[in-house]
């Protein structure tokens, strides 16, 4: 049950409808309740089970029995004045009305209560979409995107079913216990006792059935996010997959997770559906034992038969809801499974947050410089960058190379804080990264990645990415400075055109100065070209080459590269190899040294 209370942050916004739910339960079990306790009397009276009371009886607010004797004589004058028929007819009319508010606030317990748990089950999605764009880099280098895609999809829709729901049948399934075991204890504290005793039992019978769930759903719910996670890499990989020929070897794989995921949720629901038989047979047995005990106290002249007809009327009020709270028991314990696993996501803590006393930065002035910086992933022991002594001065490029693997993009991680340096500081306008604020920082950097990353929108909006006060005319500009502007015309809606998933419908080189305009869009006073040409063909990259040279004029420069043909030009040249630099000059200056620079332009003319 504390997994449940972990979700009371995510309702406390809906808690005045909550109370109104509450309320509508009360007056629900309140109407439930009355119309048992209209059997008694008039079952005595109409049977003549009881002498009708004539002599008005004093009442009393503080003295239950006091009600009943002023029910009993109002009973009786309606059988003296109208007859039993008329009597009869009476009670049938108040106890539709009993009913028929019973059902209302019970429909208006729903109509108050499924807004709350909708804006809940949203409210949690939103949170763990969120938070998972503020966490860093590094986390998701460690998780797979599928699992990931069906803990905010699939685990979060298991607590809508599994608990939010049961949230109707936690706070009404109790009232309406407590108020029927009210009931039975006014009839019969001796018979009421025997059926909590029973009951008692009950309870632990169906609760050491329930305890394996959670770790059964847990295995479960893990198996269906591999499963999403091999559907994701089918999807994304299915140029490959069809090139391999491995299309039979992804299918197997695929069936060997799906058959074990089947078998978990199978063994999940055998367990699962055995709540609601268990609880109907602990029940009816429940109910054999209390009629065989009720008869021997009727027998005895402890109890008579309209007495115990509402006591047996009250015991249902009770059985039902137990039975409920049964199943709602066996949900939770599932959905506590769904919970765990959205918690590990939520409570990811963020390291890359802005300091307390992080100050603002609106300029780029001077430069960016590396101070004896190093850097190890978390689950690695060997240095990814070791001791980095390096200078970036303000409107100079400046070209990283060397082979894979040897720290070029974590280097340029660091500059925009997917990740924090391990030892050493990175600064930029003499200040440590680490000390100004975050938006602030990486609104001064314009990124071109490898591989061009768009998304499933228009042209327009691809190049307007994270911009809103932004006019057509400053997009048109971009997409011409990028050389995007021709063809984007010649698409088929423009600048207004669907690009489809990760702009599928584009060449590679369309794709790519999509990237660069969105760039070039930003203004930015640091450019980062992370291999922005190398899987193009030579007349794409031509193109690219061309926008990129318009785009790193009058601005700061940081290139990878592996086509050193394209940086020659560079101010400077930084050689990096197993995370230290081994080479720094111009291309003029390494190629009289005879290096790795050296070897490295060799073997690409070559």
């Amino acid at each position: 049950m504390k997994k449940f209370w972990d979700l009371a942050a995510f309702i406390k916004p809906y808690k005045h409808r909550i109370a109104l739910n509450i309320l509508c339960n009360i007056l629900m079990v309140i109407f439930s309740v009355f119309s048992i306790t209209l059997f008694v009397p008039f079952l005595n009276l109409l049977l003549d089970q009881e002498e009708l009371l004539t002599i008005k009886p004093d009442f009393s607010y503080f003295d239950v029995n006091s009600y009943a004797e002023y029910f009993r004589y109002y009973f009786s004058q309606i059988i003296i004045e109208q007859g039993k028929k008329n009597a009869l007819g009476f009670v049938l009319g108040v106890l539709l009305t009993a009913y028929f508010f019973r059902n209302l606030f019970r429909y208006l317990s729903q109509f108050f209560v499924v807004p709350a748990r909708n804006g809940v089950v949203r409210d949690l999605r939103q949170r763990l979409f969120d938070h998972s764009m503020d966490l860093p880099l590094g986390f998701f280098n460690e998780q797979r995107k599928g699992d990931i895609i069906s803990r905010v999809s699939n685990d979060v829709h298991e607590i809508q079913w599994s608990i939010l729901n049961m949230i109707e049948v936690v706070i009404r399934e109790p009232l309406m216990i407590i108020g029927s075991l009210s009931i039975m204890l006014f009839i019969s504290s001796k018979l009421t006792l025997f059926v909590i005793i029973l009951l008692a039992v009950s309870t632990v019978i169906i609760g050491s059935i329930g305890r394996a769930l959670k770790k059964q759903s847990h295995q479960a719910q893990s198996k269906l996010g591999t499963l999403m996670s091999l559907l994701e890499q089918g999807l994304s990989g299915l140029k490959v997959i069809k090139a391999f020929n491995a299309e039979s070897y992804q299918k197997d794989k695929f069936l060997a997770v799906n058959d074990g995921y089947k078998d978990a949720l199978t063994r999940l629901l055998w367990r699962r559906d055995l709540s609601s038989p268990l609880s109907e047979f602990l029940g009816i047995g429940i109910f054999a034992i209390l009629i065989f005990y009720g008869y021997d106290l009727i027998q005895k002249g402890e109890l008579n038969a309209s007495t115990f007809i509402a006591f047996i009327l009250a015991f249902w009020n009770v059985t039902e809801p137990a039975k409920k709270l049964s199943n709602a028991y066996f949900n939770i314990r599932k959905g506590t499974a769904a919970v765990d696993r959205v918690n590990e996501i939520i409570l990811q803590k963020n390291s890359i947050i802005d300091a307390p006393d992080a100050i603002p930065l609106t300029h780029f002035e001077k430069g960016i410089s590396f101070e004896q910086v190093s850097f190890t992933y978390t689950d690695q022991k060997n240095l990814v960058l070791d001791n980095i002594n390096l200078q970036v001065p303000k409107g100079k490029v400046i070209a990283l190379v060397g082979p894979s693997g040897g720290g070029k993009s974590t280097l340029v991680d660091l500059i925009m804080r997917y990740h924090d340096v391990t030892t050493g500081s990175i600064m930029l306008n003499g200040k440590d990264i680490r000390k100004v604020k975050l938006q602030d920082l990486r609104s001064l950097f314009g990124l071109v990645t490898q591989e061009p990353i768009l998304f499933n929108d228009s042209i327009y909006n691809n190049i307007t990415f994270g911009y809103n006060d932004v006019t057509k005319e400053q997009v048109i500009n971009a997409a011409k400075v990028a050389n995007a502007h021709d063809f984007i015309l010649e698409t088929e809606n423009g600048y207004e055109t669907n690009i489809g998933d990760r702009g599928a419908k584009l060449s590679g080189g369309q794709r790519q100065r999509l990237t660069i305009a969105r760039a070039i869009l930003r203004d930015p006073p640091i450019l980062i070209l992370d291999e922005a040409t190398s899987a193009l063909d030579s007349k794409s990259e031509h193109l690219v080459q061309q926008s990129i040279q318009k785009v790193m004029q009058n601005r700061t420069a940081i290139i990878i590269a592996h086509r050193l043909s394209t940086i020659q030009h560079a101010d400077e040249i930084v050689v990096l190899k197993e995370g230290k630099i081994i080479e720094q000059g111009s291309h003029e200056s390494l190629m009289e040294k005879n290096g790795d620079y050296q070897k490295l332009v060799k073997m690409q003319l070559f």
